[in-house]
């Protein structure tokens, strides 16, 4: 029958889609018959097929007992059996109905049915015959419909091999081969492929089967052709099968035949099956062809080889289905296991196909020498599928597989020969790739090139036994365990990332000696370093002149869990490398088996092999067997490790380490993470080593370790971590241990100075010892460990800053190039500091112990100020020399101011004590005052009390006996109450004085002196003008406000009220009485302090009175000789201070008084209920007798009023004095009676009483210590410029300490300040007032800055409390440093200092003032009559 001519058009795109392949077997029809298909082709076809035939050929379709017409409707309701070809025509449809079979069982016969309109098979409708054509619109073939051509084939095309010759009973070949199941067959198949050029559109029937017998020259016969031509849908439930006849036992398996389908659309249910016929040998598979625009997934389609009985393992091969709409290829046996592969002959190249697809156990072979095999998808491998590029015995080859996409599942490809492999993306799943290169190095190398993504998971391995190259540009990732890469030499370059998953592996060379020979041969006998390990191309391609085994280059990162082996493994133009805990890169035992410093093996001693270090020597026996020498460069090492003899062929050899090269001197690794190891150790000998007669001998020695060579820039060794180049242990019975290799660190960029930064961290562990000896066998020495040169300032492999206090000014890297720094450049309160990239001068850096010193010299302020002038001492010399220079300017400022000493007016206390305060003095004290007024005076009345805020002056109550004749008792008694309510102070005036007490008892003292001044002037004044005088009997007195005058002392201690005749008085004998006024109490002023020393004072009015017995001038140098006895009595030691006054009132003043008839004597007077009394002096005057009775004894109711006493008595704080114990009497009554009447309760005060006389201290007594009134030492001019000097010394020194208290504590410098507040700093302004201050205050003054110095000394206390507290708590918390001194060894001076010019400047203040106050020095005369010598000659 002639083939009809096709046209048509290409579609204008592709589907891309996934093909699937399913196994029926029609059971109920065909059930020796096993249905298989495969895809195959690509093809172009038409829209309509016009078929020619002879026109007697045309039947009706009443010819076929049919119903209707074929132009309108025609309905098959018979079987229509046939032996010749059939042609059907029409422009209507066709329906077969159920159980309607058109059959023609002649081989080769042809069934065409060419109808226009839609043709339908009912359910079980059967066409069976060898060729079966059938044209329509829509075809539709319902549930057991069946398009049939099985063993019906008619004869193959010509010059083909598809059946096989022989009587092996081989199954028949088409789309794949027939199995062959004799063993000794060298084709291995039984008939072989054709019509591979019409794979697109297949028109060619199915081979026989071979016979096993002469009876029967065939087998199974061949499967028919099925051609099936639909315009629009094809809706196919039942099947179309064109599968091989059955061979039997006797005969192989008919193969396949063809089927080619042509649709817009197919769905349904259906099987579609080329599949080969069982047999003794399995047919192959046929070819089959789907056209359709549209492929339901539910369509199964087969064309798997038919079963071998003969060989069930090895069934007839698959054969093809092409998808000719997606341009797809598909080869799958649907699982049955064969041996028998399916050739792909040539791949068109315009158009390209889509994918190729093989799986489902079925074995693709592509045997030309040279194939391209080019697709626009994916090339799959599935299930089983395997791929054979070449032939085994010619692995000369070179093929290329170009795709998107190669994808590998449970499948292997096997390569003789040389492999490229261009692709997008590489993902291996549980698959092989063998690489068979046959050991020929003529073979071109073998390149996978994949963009994308290579990924190999679950035991997947690409192995080559030659060159292996794979590139990319994405990520490489061997995922887990058994995942590998093997090759003679591999290289992998040019990815993004390279992982090397947990327990896979990347190995070159292989594992045989013989490939490892192969790789380090050349480099084991070579003295040079190989060029392209230290400067490689940078093409990373793989090249027989290459050095490496095993290279990845041009990679951005490395990471490796698994394991990295190689005899050379150079990783270069990586930028980082990190290897994990798990992770191995390893080159031990991959080295050299003998090699440069190859150890001996000499009469049974075998010695260890050199490197790094010599190797061990071996002993046996006695004899010694010298270890390999040492080799190589240590500064640059490129050498693999050396092997050692063994003692026969029998036992392999001991191999050396290999090398591990990481980066180049041009593209240095960025960085190097080691969680892992890097090794290349040396092998170690373990097995016993017999002789040929079965006895010990000695072992070989252990093999050298090999070498690291690392270019970086920084390295990071992790804890349990490590690097190796560790020799091999020998073997036993004396083998001597191998040498340790060579490890060389060569630091691409070492920043020093400030852009240093640490270049390694290491943690882990560097091993480069030498391997142990066994049994007498010594040990290998250890290998070199070495670094590139340092800059200056670093050292060692890992060029680290030197240590502290070390500096290295020239390159390299030894230890000992580090220089201790010199100690005597080292400033005290200093140490030696880090800095940044290592001292690199002999002026090591340095850095004060406290950042509160100052560089460059860690001074304190204070020594920084003492050192710019040259020293303490110079410092010293110059502060003093500024200080005598300012204290002259001062002095020349005040004599021009104020005047010279020598200027001051030569006056008496009293006289001094006139000018301070004239407000306060009485009438009586004014110049001129009437003669009258001291004839009139009657008494004068004291006030009790010390006068300060807690005891305010007072009066008693109920009038003396002197006034109690001139005033109404009443009247007084209300007088007494209101002056003392004037006397009382507010409480406000006591709470600032106590505040300033304790802030700052200086002011505190003015104060007090300021509120006494207002108080006397308020007494003075309420005397003088408020009160009424009406207390007063005379008129004349309560008229004129003349009877009554208040007075002071001028220390504001002692106050009084003199009392007055008025001259009306009634009562005539009152002037006798007035006239007689001794014996007189007079008290003295002030209460014994530094600032109120006792003093007598002695108005107009007194001397006055007392001029009636003694001269003026008698009694003014009493007077001031008495007070300058009585300036030097402290009342805090009252008892011995008074002892002298008492001698010099009996030496000098009584012998000269008692010429006149007066005599003094020292007593106490009005005791208060608090225990305050106040001394005075008892004048006693007229002719009155001494030495009645007892002269020594007086009784208390003669000398005071019995209610003082009692007073006395009751009060239980006074320490007064027993008036029993009171010696001294007076005889005459009249003076007794005197003083009972109008006397002062108190006592005298001798030797005798002395003892008794008690006395309080109060809180401020220490400063009694310190200050207290003095003689006069005079050279007034003298002393002001020495107190000029210490106050300039003061306020420096105290400058000077207040800068090293504040720079040793601030929080220490405000204490120091302000407790008491201001106190350090006030002397200064105190004492410049005082020093150029004017008359009359200027004793004062002076007082009031003594008391400022003195008040500072409690300052000086809190400086010395807050150091000590500082340094001990200083001492405690940080412990002192080398080379140190702490700044508290000299802390103390500057208090100590100041606290030594303070005493001193108090002691020139209490000259200063008694210089001031006492001009006179003849008053302290110890000679009497010298002392009177001034008043006889005035």
């Amino acid at each position: 029958m002639p083939h009809s001519r096709m046209k048509g058009c290409l579609y204008s795109f592709i589907l891309l889609g996934h093909l699937y392949s399913l196994t029926v077997v029609a059971k109920d029809l065909f059930p020796n018959s096993l249905i298989d298909f495969r895809i195959n082709g690509h093809f172009k076809y038409n829209d309509t097929t016009e078929f020619s035939s002879p026109l007697n050929n045309s039947i009706s379709c009443k010819d076929l007992e049919g119903f209707g017409s074929f132009d309108t409707t025609c309905l098959l309701k018979s079987n229509l059996f046939v032996k010749s070809d059939l042609y059907i025509y029409g422009t209507g449809d066709l329906e077969i109905l159920p159980h309607v079979s058109i059959a023609c069982l002649v081989e080769g016969c042809s069934l065409v049915f060419n109808m226009s309109g839609n043709v339908s098979l009912g359910q079980y409708a059967s066409i069976i015959s060898g060729s079966v054509v059938l044209s329509a619109t829509n075809l539709a073939m319902e549930n057991y419909s069946l398009i049939n051509t099985t063993s019906l084939a008619g004869p193959p095309p010509s010059q083909t091999s598809g059946t096989p010759a022989g009587y092996e009973g081989d199954g028949g070949g088409h789309g794949g081969r027939g199995a062959s199941c004799l063993k000794n067959n060298k084709t291995n198949w039984g008939g072989d492929v054709y019509a591979w050029p019409t794979l697109a559109k297949p028109w060619s029937y199915g081979s026989k089967g071979g016979s096993r017998s002469l009876e029967s020259k065939f087998g199974g016969k061949g499967g028919g052709r099925i051609q099936i031509q639909v315009k629009d849908m094809f809706y196919l439930n039942g099947s179309i099968v064109s599968e091989g006849g059955y061979g039997g036992q006797i005969g192989g398996g008919g193969s396949g035949g063809s089927i080619y389908v042509h649709a817009v659309k197919l769905k349904g249910y259906g099987v579609i099956s080329a599949a080969g016929g069982m047999g003794w040998g399995g047919g192959g598979g046929g070819r089959i062809s789907l056209d359709c625009y549209s492929i339901q997934e539910d369509v199964k389609v087969t064309v798997h080889g038919g079963m071998s009985i003969g060989c069930q393992r090895n069934s007839g091969a698959a054969g093809t289905y092409f998808n000719a709409d997606l341009l797809s290829l598909r080869v799958g046996n649907d699982n049955v296991t064969t041996e028998t592969e399916t050739p792909l002959l040539d791949f068109p190249t315009t158009p390209l196909w889509s994918n190729v697809i093989v799986e489902n156990n079925a074995k693709v072979l592509v045997p030309l020498l040279w194939t391209r095999v080019q697709v626009r998808g994916q090339i799959s491998l599935y299930r089983g599928g395997s791929i054979v590029f070449g032939l085994s015995a010619f692995p000369v080859s070179e093929f290329e597989l170009v795709a998107e996409e190669l994808l590998m599942s449970d499948s292997i490809i096997k390569v003789f020969g040389a492999f490229r492999v261009g692709v997008k993306i590489l993902l291996m799943w549980n698959s092989r790739v063998e690489i068979e290169g046959g050991g020929n190095t003529v073979v071109t190398t073998s390149v996978f090139e994949v963009r994308n993504l290579v990924v190999l998971r679950e035991r997947s391995v690409i192995r080559s036994n030659s060159n292996l190259g794979i590139y990319g540009q994405g990520l490489f990732q061997l995922t887990g365990f058994g995942d590998a890469v093997k090759a003679q030499r591999l290289s992998l370059s040019l990815f993004y990332n390279v992982t090397v998953g947990p327990d896979s592996l990347l190995q070159a060379p292989l594992d045989d000696d013989a490939s490892r020979n192969v790789v380090t041969k050349s480099l084991c006998e070579s003295r040079t370093c190989p060029r392209d390990l230290i400067t490689p191309p940078d093409d990373c391609h793989v090249n027989y002149t290459l050095t490496f085994s095993l290279q990845v280059c041009r990679v951005e990162d490395l990471l490796v869990h698994g394991v990295i082996k190689g005899s050379i493994i150079h990783i270069h133009r990586v930028r980082t490398v990190i290897v994990n805990y798990d992770g191995l890169i390893t080159a031990s035992e991959l080295g050299c088996s003998e090699g440069l410093g190859k150890g001996h093996y000499f009469n049974g001693a075998g010695s260890g092999a050199g490197h790094g270090g010599r190797g061990g020597s071996g002993y046996y026996n006695g004899r010694l067997s010298n270890g390999g020498h040492e080799y190589g460069n240590a500064d640059l090492p490129c050498e693999l490790g050396s092997g050692t003899a063994s003692p026969g062929s029998s036992y392999g050899p001991v191999v050396g380490g290999g090398m591990v090269v990481l980066g180049s001197i041009i593209w240095p690794l960025l960085r190097l993470d080691m969680h892992g190891s890097l090794v290349a150790d040396g092998q170690s000998h373990s097995e016993v080593t017999l002789n040929a007669n079965g006895s010990l001998v000695g072992g070989p020695g252990g093999a050298s370790g090999g070498t690291i060579l690392l270019f970086l820039q920084e390295l990071m060794l992790a804890e349990n971590s490590s690097l190796s180049v560790v020799g091999g242990n020998g073997g036993p019975l004396g083998g001597g241990g191998g040498g340790g290799g060579r490890l060389h660190f060569h630091w691409s960029k070492i920043n020093s100075g400030d852009e240093y930064a640490p270049i390694a961290t290491v943690n882990g562990s560097i091993n480069k010892r030498g391997g142990a000896g066994d049994d007498g066998g010594l040990y290998g020495e250890k290998g070199t460990l070495t670094g590139k040169r340092c800059p200056q300032g670093l050292y060692g492999t890992f060029c680290v800053e030197c240590p502290i206090g070390t500096y290295k000014d020239v390159d390299g890297s030894d230890e000992g190039l580090c220089t201790p720094c010199s100690l005597e450049l080292l400033p005290n309160r200093a140490n030696y500091i880090y800095v940044r990239g290592g001292a690199t001068q002999q002026s090591c850096p340095y850095q004060c112990i406290s950042q509160k010193y100052k560089m460059p010299n860690c001074y304190t302020p204070l020594e920084e100020l003492i050192y710019t002038f040259w020293g303490p001492w110079p410092f010293a010399l110059l502060l003093s020399l500024f200080m005598v220079l300012v204290a002259l300017l001062l002095s020349t400022l005040r004599i021009k101011l104020v005047g010279s000493g020598s200027s001051y007016a030569e006056s008496s206390i009293e006289q001094e004590s006139h000018h301070h305060f004239p407000h306060l003095l009485s009438l009586s004290e004014v110049r001129g005052t009437r003669a009258e007024e001291t004839q009139s005076h009657v008494h004068r009345l004291y006030f009790m009390g010390p006068n300060t805020f807690r005891e305010p002056w007072h009066l008693p109550y109920s009038p003396p006996n002197a006034i109690i004749e001139i005033v109404y008792e009443d009247s007084f008694n209300r007088f007494i109450d209101e002056i003392n309510s004037v006397a009382a102070y507010d409480w406000w005036e006591g709470s600032v004085h106590s505040i300033l007490s304790v802030f700052a008892y200086p002011c505190a003292w003015s104060w007090k002196e300021w509120r006494r001044r207002k108080k006397i002037q308020r007494l003075q004044e309420f005397v003088k003008s408020e009160y009424d005088h009406s207390c007063l009997r005379s008129c004349r007195s309560r008229a004129l406000y003349k009877g009554m005058k208040v007075g002071a002392t001028s220390d504001l201690m002692v106050a009084y009220i003199d009392f007055f005749l008025g001259g009306d008085e009634k009562r005539v004998d009152m002037v006798s009485i007035i006239q007689k006024r001794f014996p007189m109490s007079i008290l003295f002023g002030g209460d014994g302090s530094y600032m109120s020393p006792y003093n007598l004072h002695s108005d107009t009015l007194l001397t006055n009175l007392l001029g009636q017995h003694v001269p003026a001038t008698v009694w003014n140098r009493l007077v001031a000789g008495l007070n300058a006895q009585l300036r030097t009595v402290r009342q805090g030691s009252i008892r011995s201070a008074l002892i002298p006054v008492i001698g010099w009132i009996s030496s000098h003043a009584n012998p000269q008084l008692e010429f006149h008839g007066v005599k003094l004597e020292l007593g106490w007077f009005q005791a208060t209920a608090s225990g305050y009394y106040q001394l005075g002096i008892l004048v006693v005057a007229g002719d009155y007798s001494l030495g009645v009775g007892n002269p020594h004894n007086m009784h208390e109711s003669d000398f005071s009023d019995g209610s003082c006493c009692e007073l006395l008595r009751k009060n239980a704080t006074y320490v007064g004095v027993s008036l029993k114990q009171q010696s001294h009497a007076y005889t005459s009554h009249a003076l007794l009676r005197k003083k009972i009447t109008g006397g002062i309760n108190g006592g005298v005060i001798n030797e005798a009483t002395l003892k008794s006389l008690d006395f309080k201290r109060d809180y401020l007594f220490p400063l009694s210590l310190f200050l207290h009134n003095t003689r006069p030492v005079g050279r007034q001019e003298t002393l002001l410029l020495l107190i000029t000097i210490m106050l300039i010394a003061d306020v420096c020194v105290t400058i000077l300490m207040f800068i090293q208290i504040y720079w040793m504590a601030p929080a220490a410098f405000l204490c120091v300040l302000l407790i008491l507040p201001l106190s350090l700093l006030s002397p200064f302004p105190a004492g410049l007032n005082a020093l150029f201050s004017k008359e009359p205050r200027r004793a004062s003054i002076a007082r009031i800055y003594a008391l400022w110095n003195a008040t500072s000394l409690f300052n000086i206390g809190v400086a010395f409390i807050s150091c000590i507290c500082h340094y001990g708590l200083s001492s405690f918390f940080r412990p002192e440093k080398i080379n140190t001194r702490k700044e508290e060894d000299e802390w103390w001076l500057l208090p100590t200092a100041l606290l030594l010019i303070k005493t001193i400047q108090a002691r020139f203040v209490d000259w200063h003032i008694a210089n001031l106050e006492i001009q006179d020095f003849s008053l302290f005369c110890p000679d009497p009559d010298a002392f009177w010598a001034p008043e006889s000659l005035s």
